[in-house]
């Protein structure tokens, strides 16, 4: 199935989805395209909120707010969540013997995944009603919607592991 279908399936069961992902050929790559996307996407889901930012206040031009997005989400972040990856597996490893540091890390890909079109959602909040409730509340679903993907994936990993030894 198409990776959209697959994230609009990961809202309503996202274990099964991480299960049909892990069952695949193990790649690196596959998993490194996942965040990949997904960084781009949450690039992407920024400009509303920084044209609205350069806007309302000139001293810092609107391209250099967006080079420095870019900067943060296509350099850094994938740099953090390999990191953050790392340490899951190190988690994982440490809660079950055998544990599959690549299934944290697809686990925590997918689910980044999966939430930036609620990132996009969100952005264009944040660059419609600016900062407030509204902007706060939208993140927090974002946020809410990332955990339980991601942990649904975790437990994923862990149930197939079990289930493979």
């Amino acid at each position: 199935m198409a990776i959209s279908g697959d994230i609009l399936r990961s809202y309503r069961a996202p274990r099964m989805v991480l299960r049909e992902r892990m069952a695949g050929e193990r790649r690196e790559g596959r998993a490194l395209v996942y965040l990949m996307i997904a960084c781009a996407l949450i690039f992407v889901a920024q400009w509303p909120r920084l044209a609205r930012q350069a806007h309302l206040s000139p001293e810092v031009p609107f391209d250099a707010l967006l080079a420095g997005a870019l900067f943060g989400w296509m350099f850094l972040a994938p740099l953090f969540f390999y990191g953050i990856g790392a340490l899951l597996g190190m988690v994982l490893k440490l809660l079950r013997r055998g544990a599959d540091a690549f299934a944290a890390r697809l686990a925590l890909f997918w689910a980044l995944l999966a939430a930036s079109p609620l990132v996009l959602a969100q952005g264009l909040v944040a660059a419609f009603a600016g900062p407030g409730a509204l902007s706060v509340a939208t993140g927090l679903v974002v946020i809410a919607v990332f955990l339980a993907i991601l942990l649904a994936g975790l437990a994923e990993a862990l149930e197939a592991r079990q289930g493979a030894a």
